[in-house]
């Protein structure tokens, strides 16, 4: 059997964080899912630039990514890599992310590299304190992006659950998360400063590369196809002149 075919089908392997900083040096972080926009400077030497502000991501997304490239003495040229927040959050605020990140490829391309919110928060708050737990945030329509964390910190796979299917465990939602439906049970929220959360994903698979960046969804969108019909206006009557 040809193995080399196989093994072009195969996902390519996720980088962990040290693995990025070491091929690419500095790496500027976009990160929009929540009402704080969060931007960071991180490079191979340890040294780490953080900027968070709550405001609208259209602007803000822009003057915190001015200040931390600041901050940290560095002009974006020398970036060597972009890494953004694909979602679960704001889908304006990730697509706001994902939409900078296409332009300023078009001007000097670089490799870019998606992690979800959920499980880099669901392993910062393992890391806090270890047990099980489910962490949440809303869907809208009575659903919730739903990812289970096992007693050993394993996480499942992002799942889209009705509300009335949330498991019976522990429930867990960054903060500054918009949520629009409301649980009768109660939730704890945990912490999202992208600062001490980044400290803990030197290693482990969290980070994708991506082509073409864009916002995450549990499936891709159905269009209904259009048929163009002529259109036909009424039949006047006929008046004798």
């Amino acid at each position: 059997m040809d193995f080399s075919a196989l093994q072009t089908k195969l996902p390519a392997p996720m980088p962990a964080l040290r693995q990025l900083l070491a091929a690419h040096g500095h790496l500027l972080v976009l990160d929009a899912a929540s009402t704080v926009v969060q931007t960071g400077v991180l490079t191979t030497a340890g040294q780490t630039a953080w900027k968070r502000q709550e405001g609208e991501a259209g602007t803000t997304l822009f003057t915190c990514a001015e200040a931390v490239l600041a901050q940290a003495g560095l002009p974006l040229d020398q970036i060597g890599a972009f890494v953004y927040c694909e979602g679960p959050g704001s889908m304006l605020g990730v697509r706001t992310a994902a939409l900078s990140l296409r332009t300023w490829n078009v001007l000097k391309p670089r490799p870019v590299f998606a992690y979800q919110s959920l499980a880099v928060a669901a392993r910062a708050e393992w890391q806090r304190a270890p047990r099980a737990f489910t962490m949440i945030a809303d869907a809208r329509r009575d659903t919730w992006h739903a990812l289970a964390v096992a007693v050993d910190g394993r996480t499942g796979t992002l799942q889209r659950t009705a509300t009335a299917d949330l498991p019976a465990e522990e429930l867990v939602t960054p903060e500054k998360f918009r949520a629009w439906s409301q649980l009768a049970r109660p939730v704890r929220p945990c912490g999202y400063d992208l600062g001490g959360i980044m400290a803990g994903l030197l290693d482990g698979d969290f980070f994708r590369p991506v082509a073409e960046p864009d916002a995450f969804q549990h499936e891709a969108p159905e269009y209904k196809k259009w048929s163009a019909q002529v259109h036909r206006a009424a039949t006047a009557p006929h008046h004798a002149r």
